[in-house]
């Protein structure tokens, strides 16, 4: 029997996303073993100077909408050990609603207690993070330049451990790992901390260790004010600013520093559309600074290895692509694998580089050894996390293509509730997302899924039928979590206005003396 062209297209697409695949997951399974092997990682702490000797740093907090946790940060801002004289801190105020009232009484409030702290706020939010970074750079009088997103709390040393590394007169910003609140809040704070956990303990640290490029997480971090100006300053050119302004320094030829015990806790977001639309952002943002930068990378007077590296990192999103195109071709592959026996051998090879999918799984329980949690406990969360994960393929493929759809996307925050307690009382507050659209055609493409699993299971194609399921009940879950929350809103939504509308009365009315310990 001839093969036809269909089949022959297939087949080589098959075995080039499973290559692809393979690359991907080598990787993340290299960095799982050298960090594994090298055991958990403490800084030497530097000795830091005193008195003249220590740097004018500046603060900046970009702030928009957060009710609920502006507090915080403002408090443990003003709470960092670095003489007064010294320390600057910008709260960078975009805010559109009573934030900003909040903002303004603490910020009087600090100053009347000698910090020296401003309150900048601009006539409108062009080019969104960015852009207030930007402008907070203009009156920033510090040789350094710390940032903290609203939803972080730094340790009172962060500036005494961070600023010793740039001793070393090539460094452009010093990176500290992201802990959590409200890791134990509900199921989606476990499995985004857990995910998390692996980019930093892993991922980051692996980077670091080899001297790879890698890139500031948009917070926690601290820079050299003048590498931020050589590189060409903060850019609304992507979505991820962060990652740009990171690759940028590096191409001009700077080094970074990665501090892996040096913890900084944020409250990770407690509603699934919060979750997606973090992810839409920061799939896009790196998907758009690859397409921005890697012709630079791979003309960079450095070795092959730091190029392919950032070259992986940049498109790490590009797995869930490649996730949807398998999913989309399986039952053609079914077809092909079935007529045509001479396809055995193919099929047989890309089955073998499928079971890098382990690599997630491996890549996780590294990240829970680093962190020194019993790894073992975390199995079925690791399972679920890596199901859950292939769910985002529709998410992912979305903002890829609004890259050439939507040019000129508004900035959307992730909203936080300043909850890190207890379960369901963020469905109380404000800033509630309406349900994605994209939940509904996830619902069909998880159907899509399952259909070509039966259809795997009536060939006896037991690989196509186990990663058909999965990829099935990734999606499933995934729009499923999204309308019950939406449900869990609904429900509630006119006890919630009330709640909204109490709650926001006496959060602003208790600002000023609302004791720091009971912040958040």
């Amino acid at each position: 029997m001839s093969v036809s062209a269909l089949t022959l297209g297939t087949a080589a697409l098959y075995a080039l996303i499973s290559f692809l695949l393979f690359v991907f997951g080598a990787n993340l399974t290299t960095f799982a073993v050298r960090v594994t092997r090298r055991g958990r990682r403490t800084t030497a702490v530097l000795p830091a100077a005193t008195g003249d000797g220590l740097p004018r740093v500046t603060v900046q907090l970009p702030i928009y909408n957060e009710l609920y946790v502006s507090e915080r940060i403002i408090r443990a801002a003003c709470a960092l050990d670095w003489p007064a004289n010294l320390l600057q801190i910008q709260v960078l105020d975009d805010s559109t609603d009573e934030t900003s009232v909040l903002i303004e009484q603490l910020v009087t409030a600090a100053q009347g207690e000698g910090v020296d702290i401003v309150h900048h706020r601009r006539a409108d939010r062009t080019g969104y993070k960015a852009g207030a970074l930007a402008d907070g750079m203009t009156t920033a009088t510090g040789d350094f330049v710390a940032i903290f997103d609203a939803d972080f709390v730094p340790p009172a040393d962060f500036l005494r451990r961070t600023v010793p590394h740039f001793a070393d007169s090539s460094v452009a910003f010093v990176q500290a790992r992201w802990g959590h609140l409200n890791r134990n809040y509900s199921w989606l704070t476990r499995v985004q901390a857990l995910a998390i956990d692996g980019h930093f303990l892993v991922e980051q640290s692996g980077r670091g260790d080899r001297g790879w490029w890698f890139n500031f997480n948009g917070t926690a971090g601290i820079w050299r004010a003048t590498a931020i100006e050589d590189a060409g300053g903060w850019q609304a050119a992507t979505l991820t600013e962060d990652l740009d302004l990171s690759y940028r320094a590096h191409l001009r030829g700077w080094t970074a520093r990665y501090l892996e015990d040096l913890v900084v806790p944020a409250e990770l977001p407690a509603q699934v559309l919060s979750f997606r639309r973090q992810q839409h952002r920061w799939a896009r943002g790196s998907m758009e600074c690859a397409r921005r930068l890697l012709p630079a990378v791979w003309r960079a007077p450095v070795s092959l290895g730091t190029r392919f590296q950032a070259t992986v990192h940049l498109l790490a999103y590009g797995i869930h692509l490649l996730l949807l195109l398998l999913l989309l071709i399986y039952p053609l592959v079914v077809v092909a694998g079935t007529r045509h026996a001479s396809f055995s051998t193919l099929f047989g090879i890309a089955y073998l580089f499928a079971l890098t999918s382990l690599a997630p799984g491996i890549f996780f329980i590294a990240g829970q050894r680093q962190a020194g949690r019993s790894w073992l406990r975390e199995v079925p969360r690791i399972a679920f996390v890596t199901v859950f994960g292939s769910g985002l393929m529709l998410n992912t493929a979305r903002a890829a293509l609004q890259i050439f759809t939507r040019p000129d996307p508004e900035f959307e925050r992730t909203a936080k509730f300043g909850q890190v307690a207890s379960a369901g009382e963020w469905t109380r507050r404000r800033y509630q997302l309406g349900v994605d659209r994209i939940a509904w055609a996830e619902l069909g493409l998880g159907a899509y899924a399952f259909a070509t699993a039966g259809f795997a299971y009536s060939e006896r194609n037991w690989g196509i039928l186990l990663y058909a399921v999965v990829f099935g009940s990734g999606l499933l879950l995934m729009s499923g979590a999204t309308f019950a929350h939406a449900i869990a809103v609904h429900r509630g939504r006119e006890k919630r206005r009330a709640s909204v509308e109490a709650e926001t009365e006496r959060w602003l009315h208790d600002a000023p003396t609302r004791d720091e310990t009971t912040a958040g």
